[in-house]
């Protein structure tokens, strides 16, 4: 009898350790290409309501966001859960951010990227070449299952990431901006989420009514032209290549200014030549993972600014010649 239920007992045990192996065996995640365009059509066609933790240069602030698309058209709200109450409210590409605490809403034109992922890779990054991409595991974020896709680059000159993709939508339900110690130096995480729910009009709606508040509009703050330019790098970091080539006339002078962008497929890096004017300096600055780095080349003032290490954007700059 004792035999038995000993007997009985290692079946037991076996059945329940073939059970957690079988649970534990992972899924074909797929293709990462597959993923990428899932995730781009998610950030921009997916309706969502949450609250978000964003993480830049050790700080964290917690947002509530409201996102749909209707017609073509992004609706969006953005609420800073603390501080000054910011609010962000875009209707296409017209965003108005009302400051609750100066009585002020300033109107401004962005382009077709989303408000909260504005750097995200596509299938369009050179896999194999200055990157590698890969799905890593399955995970849990904000209570939904997701796959964690890893984006890792080959040299010191670009960042990785790691993005968290909802097996359901493919939404990114956390990111993270790896630098070269693999630590993570920006990151955006829901904390809970609504996904493709219905959402009224009324919750894209300014909290505050800002009917006595000034307007500042800063639409089109500057002039462009597009030109080109015999400026280049002497030493660009590998796989970046000069993309787009414009001057730019800001409304506080006469002189243009020279914008040249430099990608990889993923990392952007601008660079601005300008005359070198009285007061103008060398050196670095960052915030978060975005680095600057100002070189003076002649009689001119060069900036390079990417969301890059500060090595790239130091070698990008220092090295601008007009030959």
């Amino acid at each position: 009898m004792q035999f038995l239920r000993r007997k009985s007992l290692a079946k037991s045990i076996l059945l329940v350790g073939l059970l957690a192996g079988f649970a534990a065996a992972p899924a074909d995640p797929g293709d990462p290409s597959v993923w990428l365009d899932r995730m781009g059509d998610a950030v921009k066609k997916t309706s969502y309501e949450g609250t978000v933790i964003r993480i830049r240069g050790g700080e964290a602030e917690a947002l509530k966001v409201v996102h749909t698309f209707t017609d073509g058209v992004i609706r969006e709200k953005v609420i800073a859960q603390e501080g000054n109450g910011l609010e962000i409210i875009r209707n296409g590409n017209e965003v108005h951010c009302i400051l609750p605490d100066r009585k002020s809403v300033l109107v401004e034109e962005w382009d077709d990227q989303s408000t909260l992922f504005s750097t995200l890779p596509s299938r369009d990054i050179r896999f194999g070449s200055e990157y590698d991409v890969s799905i890593v595991r399955e995970d849990r974020v904000a209570g939904r299952q997701a796959n964690l896709l890893a984006v890792r680059p080959h040299d010191g000159y670009r960042y990785g990431y790691r993005i968290w993709l909802d097996i359901e939508t493919g939404f990114p339900l956390q990111t993270q901006l790896i630098d070269t110690d693999g630590e993570a130096i920006e990151q955006i995480k829901f904390a809970e989420i609504s996904l493709n729910k219905e959402i009224h009009a009324s919750a894209l709606a300014p909290s505050y009514s800002t009917e006595n508040y000034r307007w500042f509009n800063q639409s089109n703050p500057h002039v462009t032209r597009s030109v080109e330019t015999k400026w280049v790098s002497a030493n660009l970091p590998q796989g970046f290549r000069a993309i787009s080539t414009h001057e730019e006339r800001m409304t506080d002078g006469d002189q243009y200014v020279t914008h040249i962008l430099y990608s990889d497929g993923l990392a952007n890096v601008s660079v601005f030549v300008a005359q070198l004017e009285d007061g103008d300096s060398q050196g670095e600055s960052n915030v978060g993972g975005s680095n600057a780095y100002s070189a003076i080349v002649g009689d001119h003032h060069v900036t390079a600014v990417g969301k890059v290490p500060a090595m790239t954007v130091e070698q990008i700059a220092t090295t601008m010649r007009a030959p």
